[in-house]
């Protein structure tokens, strides 16, 4: 069994961003040299979120607006965790949307359903953020 691991890191100009980093995970793979196995993706930031859905903007305006309904950013005073900090939305965030993506690695290539993509959500922005993606199979 062999073993891969590679590091990511993003900074968005944006408090909050989706971005589809497929390719990225691609070429990852094709480095590891593995044709059967898992490939697992996590965001190592409580507040960043890695899941897997389809790469339509429409649907991601939807995200980001279903969100912040749910846990809004402004008045950052409901929040117990805001005590110096603005960011206790971002982590609520981050529990609806999860944190890593696990995908099955087949002939070389991903075992992706249709349309599905991988993306990384940020939810506290404008600073430098780490993704691990772990390859591990034959």
């Amino acid at each position: 069994m062999k073993s891969f691991t590679e590091q990511l890191w993003f900074e968005t100009s944006s408090r909050r961003a989706y971005i589809n980093i497929t390719p990225r995970i691609d070429s990852s793979l094709k480095k590891s040299g593995i044709k059967e196995g898992l490939c697992l993706v996590n965001a190592m930031h409580i507040t960043a979120s890695v899941f897997i859905n389809d790469d339509e903007s429409g649907l991601h305006h939807d995200f980001d607006k279903w969100l912040e309904k749910l846990a809004p950013y402004q008045p950052t005073s409901q929040y117990q965790h805001n005590n110096g900090e603005d960011n206790a939305d971002a982590h609520l965030k981050r529990s609806v949307m999860g944190r890593e993506v696990v995908v099955a690695i087949t002939k070389g290539k991903f075992d992706f359903g249709p349309w599905e993509q991988i993306f990384y959500g940020e939810f506290d922005g404008k600073r430098k953020k780490r993704v691990l993606v772990k390859i591990i199979g034959e």
